[in-house]
């Protein structure tokens, strides 16, 4: 969950290396470090907290260099401090490692190391072992020695090693861990994301797992596991810089969440054939495939997770198939029961998340096929599923994600709707008035930001609460679980999500005086069920901020606030309700002084177990 930024050529390694590494703190932010080689040694730079932290320890110091790597880094072993922040020397600062993952067998080679070799460590952390490691067999050839320390090595990870004694190259490994090369001309860059290269260059090559390559000013070569060289396509990366940065909104969430109508516009329309029907980018299921499965799971971590309990509903109701919705860090611990007649959809922003691919690896090696649901082009869990949907949201840069969910959400209503229509559970007449009814959707949520002012209104008002609980019934009980991660996420609230029903068999003990309940009344099927829902906490004290459709007016006896989101049939709800949700979340998290794009402990691409 770090970012990694590497340059060899013959510009300012320093000045593009932070540069780059500003582009992806969204990956990590409680240290960063930098290491150039300058006449002949390593000259190494880092500072626990963000990247500004390093930039002031850096000061006027020219560091004049073509080749460096750089880091920013989310802890996992040993807690963010100058010393465990990347990158890492070898004993005699002669190589410069960056990682990000796990070495799993970190314990075994440390111990080895320093029985064998008198090594003594510096930090806490795994990765001190990979340069350590390299150093051992670093004899004159980086390749070969990277190649031995390699193979030493059991876990997940993304490295870029330089060495002192070869000052225009930079070798990198790929192993479950994201990793690009950037192509330039006459200089050629390493990293962990796009964003980092986007200023720089629009022409990349994706570097598979257990792949290594080697950049020097003038080439980059790539290499498989058995050191055969592989020729790749380029990727030419078709979105610009600008649209990964704020463009005068505060923050990012606040500019991703004001983007979802135009996120979700670009979701659907790109999937529509020109008679109405729906299109799956090159994704072919007729009904005799469709007809085969006997099974979908829906599987995810986080908000993604949050997308397929919502999925779960439209498809069954829509396709009439039974699924099942898994959280992807248990999926392979529990033996599910997966065959060639299973449809495993994954499902996850980044593409990289590692507990999902590796539940999509398990799922695969088991005959199912895989349909992924993903926003990042290239990525992992794109290229290693049968089919990919893409979500067409654009860069997503807070950690809190928003816009990826709302166009996860649309993705699953396509595929339910293409999936009933070629079934023949649902009639061309339904068909043709959801499309219509999704239409809508982009238009009604685009109105309803422009009440904003109201919620954060209400944030001033409430901010201040230390236990949160949100209910619902049906899709509204999905919803108010992504309700409550976005406000624990980035407000640091104790906020916890029921199924209205279930209140009264626990959770209502916690009710007290001025407790804060969020209750999504938008089902119009089970709104009176709500109302008595409501009419429990407020008996016990509670303050209740209710959502509920337009005209709805009866909420409003019990509640203390009421938001009303546009009217649309029950099953679209998800898709304008969360938007209050995710406002009053980002509301509440600025009168609280919080650090809304990166909350502490988080990173936005999840690539360690």
């Amino acid at each position: 969950m770090c970012g990694i930024v590497g340059y060899v050529g013959s510009g300012n390694a320093r000045e593009i290396i932070i540069d780059g590494l500003k582009k992806l703190e969204y990956r990590g932010y409680d240290s960063a470090g930098i290491a150039v080689i300058q006449q002949g040694k390593i000259l190494l730079r880092k500072h626990v907290g963000g990247i500004a932290n390093l930039e002031n320890l850096i000061g006027d110091d020219p560091m004049t260099s073509g080749t460096g790597i750089g880091h920013t880094r989310w802890a996992t072993h040993g807690a963010p401090s100058d010393i465990n922040a990347h990158p890492h020397l070898n004993g005699d600062g002669t190589i410069a490692v960056v990682h990000n993952g796990i070495i799993e067998n970190y314990l075994e080679l440390r111990e080895m190391l320093a029985q064998e070799y008198g090594v003594k460590f510096r930090s806490e952390t795994d990765s001190e072992v990979i340069a350590h490691l390299i150093g051992v067999y670093y004899t004159g050839d980086l390749e070969e020695a990277v190649y031995q320390a390699v193979g030493r090595m059991r876990g997940a990870y993304a490295i870029s090693v330089i060495a002192a004694d070869e000052p225009e190259k930079i070798v990198a490994v790929r192993k479950d861990a994201p990793l690009i090369a950037g192509l330039g001309k006459g200089a050629n860059f390493i990293a962990s994301d796009i964003p980092a290269l986007l200023k720089y260059v629009k022409e990349i090559y994706l570097i598979e797992n257990n792949e290594t390559v080697v950049l020097t000013p003038d080439s980059v070569k790539i290499y498989d596991e058995n050191r055969n060289q592989v020729h790749r396509d380029v990727f030419h990366v078709t979105w610009d810089a600008d649209a990964a940065e704020k463009e005068g909104y505060d923050h990012f969430m606040l500019k991703e969440i004001y983007e979802q109508p135009k996120s979700l516009y670009e979701t659907l329309t790109r999937r529509l054939n020109e008679d109405g029907t729906i299109k799956l980018d090159g994704i072919s299921m007729g009904r005799e495939e469709l007809e085969q499965f006997g099974k979908i799971y829906i599987v995810a971590c986080g908000t993604a997770y949050h997308a397929g309990l919502v999925g779960k509903y439209v498809i069954e109701k829509l396709a009439k198939l039974p699924v099942e919705v898994d959280v992807a860090s248990e999926f392979r611990y529990r033996d599910p029961f997966v065959d060639d007649k299973t449809l495993f959809i994954a499902i996850s922003q980044s593409g990289e998340t590692l507990d999902t691919l590796a539940a999509l690896r398990e799922a695969k090696s088991k005959g199912a096929r895989v349909l992924s649901i993903v926003n990042v082009v290239g990525s992992s869990v794109a290229r290693e599923s049968d089919d990919v949907f893409y979500t067409w949201a654009g860069p997503e840069i807070a950690v809190a994600s928003t816009k990826a969910y709302t166009t996860q959400l649309m993705c699953l209503y396509l595929i339910g709707l293409y999936m009933g229509f070629v079934r023949g559970t649902i009639t061309r007449e339904f068909h043709d008035q959801f499309i219509a009814d999704l239409k809508e959707i982009p238009d009604k949520l685009k109105a309803y930001l422009k009440q904003a002012g109201m919620i954060e209104g209400l944030s001033k008002m409430l901010y201040n609460k230390e236990q949160v609980f949100f209910i619902g019934r049906g899709l509204d009980s999905s919803v108010s679980y992504e309700g409550s991660l976005k406000l624990k996420e980035i407000s640091y609230i104790n906020s916890s999500a029921f199924a209205a029903g279930e209140l009264k068999h626990g959770p209502i003990a916690l009710i007290e005086p001025g407790t804060l309940v969020i209750a999504l009344a938008t089902q119009d099927a089970l709104y009176e069920k709500m109302l008595s829902n409501i009419q429990e906490v407020k008996a016990r004290g509670a303050h209740v901020m209710s959502v509920a459709k337009e005209g709805n007016t009866a909420i409003e006896a019990q509640s203390n606030e009421v938001m009303y989101i546009p009217s649309c049939r029950d099953e679209l709800t998800p898709l304008l309700s969360v938007a209050p949700l995710q406002l009053f979340s980002y509301y509440v998290a600025r009168e609280r002084g919080c650090n809304i794009d990166k909350p502490k402990n988080l990173a936005k691409s999840v690539t360690v177990e």
